[in-house]
């Protein structure tokens, strides 16, 4: 009988942890369309920044001040800044290791000596990775836990790139994150985010305006530019964030679906283990009693 209750037991451990990971399953793909939804709301969004800067940079004003016609280059090995999106929660996988193994590989392309770079690490987790590369963090930033904490976020990376600016002379800021494929896929990314694409800014100026009208404005050039190109950094900030949390709860998803298959591997052992020790337990019950009536009956 000890043996039954200590299977018992071990039974009753695998359908408390069967539950959990399914319940942590469920929440998983919730949080993932959530920041699906989030990434898709974006485009509209980036769409009427985007038709802003195209009316601004079509502007005569726009001549004036020769953006497109003299694009900035700066220097290959000038000083970086790379923000990198890892996680701060577990049981995600090799998550953090995959975007941190990506970022290195794209910084050591780019021939970046140490002393360039400026490195900002969102998430606790994938702090230690970095400095198992070798990469030191200046600084580092929770990830938000739902959507409501992302654009408080933004803003605060924001200010960082802005004391990079203006402090430390750093005008070149990449972004390496996850993006999301399907709902149990993700591949790692890289973006410039500043300086911002010349190419980008001239195909927008070249773009015909598909209204009836071309819109006007009386705003000062420059601030409106600004405040356009400001909005275009807050949107690639929060696009970063949305799909490195909605790949990281896929890497989770895909962590969980992995567990629940070894628990229910493990589960129907211990219940086939059960069974037959409860068998045995039965017969030799059964025995006995036999044996008992027997020697009554020869007594």
């Amino acid at each position: 009988m000890p043996v039954l209750e200590l299977l018992q037991r071990r039974i009753a451990i695998a359908q408390e942890l069967q539950s959990v990971v399914k319940t942590m399953k469920v929440l998983a793909a919730a949080s993932i369309h959530q920041y699906e939804q989030a990434v898709e709301s974006l485009i509209e969004y980036n769409s009427t920044i985007e038709m802003g800067l195209q009316i601004v940079l079509g502007s005569a004003v726009y001549q004036h001040h020769a953006i497109a016609a003299s694009p900035r280059k700066l220097p290959r090995n000038s000083p970086l800044g790379a923000i990198i999106f890892g996680s701060d929660q577990g049981m995600c996988g090799q998550f953090n290791e995959q975007i941190v193994r990506y970022a290195v590989t794209q910084i050591q392309h780019l021939s970046i000596d140490s002393s360039q770079l400026a490195v900002l690490a969102v998430g606790a987790r994938v702090i230690p990775v970095l400095e198992n590369a070798g990469v030191v963090s200046e600084r580092n930033f929770a990830m938000p836990t739902s959507l409501a904490g992302i654009t408080s976020r933004v803003q605060e990376l924001l200010l960082h790139i802005e004391m990079w600016q203006s402090q430390m002379q750093i005008d070149k800021i990449a972004l390496f994150y996850h993006k999301l494929r399907s709902n149990i896929s993700y591949q790692p990314q890289a973006l410039q985010l500043l300086p911002v694409d010349n190419k980008w800014l001239q195909d927008l100026q070249q773009k015909r305006w598909v209204g009836a009208t071309l819109p006007t404005f009386t705003m000062d050039w420059s601030q409106l530019f600004s405040a356009l190109i400001e909005q275009y950094l807050f949107i690639c900030l929060y696009r970063a964030l949305a799909e490195s949390l909605a790949s990281e709860n896929a890497s989770r998803l895909v962590s969980m679906q992995a567990s629940e298959k070894n628990i229910e591997e493990q589960l129907a052992q211990l219940l086939a283990q059960f069974q037959q020790e409860r068998q045995t337990a039965i017969t030799e019950e059964m025995l006995e009693i036999v044996s008992g009536f027997e020697a009554i009956r020869a007594g």
